[in-house]
């Protein structure tokens, strides 16, 4: 496990996945990520490369043949190298294998860097291109926050702030996790959407024009909040296993094909291209 800390912040990252397993707001004692019961959901924040969401009969099609892929791509179960770190920053590496190509028929490398800034921290996804010819590929994170912060609190006290007033619509997702074409607007309060459990009894609620660029946890207790800013990122996921003390806060570039639609991953929805010799670089930050 490797453990960053600052004054603000004490985080451990997992080598199995590269996965962000614990963040401590220091100032309160409180911990912040869900600590993977594995009986209800067994992940902290599983790093999502390189698909996003699920995958018709779980094979990715790249130039006409098809390669075995399960939901979220294969980063999340993979052992990660650690490259470097220091008391407050870390990183981790993905490389292609024989392993890799069997899946993901592209030579790559994929990092993830973890930093702490004050009372932020700053997650990195970076992809090289070490093959010669272009490639793409989807990659997102899946935190998941401990909601409520606090034991004399309810579920129901907490409510996720939006960063500018929106009118949410949802792309609702069939039952075996692809979109089902159909959409459903999602009700707010002003700019909060309360959390209930009931709110995601429908699977995720998943947005792809939103204005905000920033999440926040609240509740209507006190003033301790955490949010997630994703600059860089088109869609997001919002998700819970029902009726678990948790919300899962997802940025996402890419997302899960569409129902009896399948296709190449070239012309997969939101993907990511990169040429030859290019590195993609894209940033979230979660901070209290």
């Amino acid at each position: 496990m490797t453990v960053l800390e600052n004054d603000y912040l004490k985080v451990s990252i997992d080598a199995k996945g590269a996965q962000l397993s614990s963040l401590i707001n220091k100032a309160t004692g409180t911990e912040q990520m869900w600590q993977a019961d594995p009986s209800i959901w067994p992940w902290h924040a599983p790093n999502l490369f390189p698909i996003v969401g699920g995958l018709i009969n779980d094979e990715l099609l790249v130039d006409g043949k098809a390669y075995p892929m399960k939901r979220h791509g294969f980063a999340r179960l993979s052992e990660f190298v650690l490259l470097k770190n220091d008391d407050q920053s870390a990183v981790f590496s993905l490389p292609n294998s024989e392993n890799t190509r069997g899946l993901f028929p592209y030579r790559f490398d994929f990092e993830i860097m973890y930093m702490l800034i004050d009372n932020a921290l700053r997650i990195t996804y970076k992809v090289i291109n070490l093959d010669k010819k272009t490639i793409y590929f989807s990659v997102g994170g899946h935190p998941a926050f401990n909601v409520p912060f606090n034991k004399d609190e309810k579920y129901e006290d907490y409510y996720l702030e939006f960063e500018t007033d929106e009118k949410l619509t949802t792309h609702l997702l069939d039952a075996n996790g692809m979109f089902s074409g159909e959409t459903a607007p999602v009700a707010l309060e002003g700019n909060k959407l309360w959390l209930t459990r009931d709110l995601f009894n429908k699977d995720a609620l998943v947005f792809k024009n939103l204005r905000t660029r920033q999440v926040t946890i609240k509740s209507k207790n006190h003033d301790q909040s955490l949010s997630v800013e994703y600059p860089f990122f088109n869609y997001l996921g919002l998700w819970a296993k029902s009726g678990a003390d948790f919300v899962c806060i997802e940025p996402w570039l890419g997302c899960a094909d569409t129902a009896n639609e399948p296709k190449d991953i070239s012309k997969k929805e939101d993907i990511q291209k990169l040429h030859v010799g290019h590195v993609f670089e894209a940033a979230f930050f979660i901070s209290i």
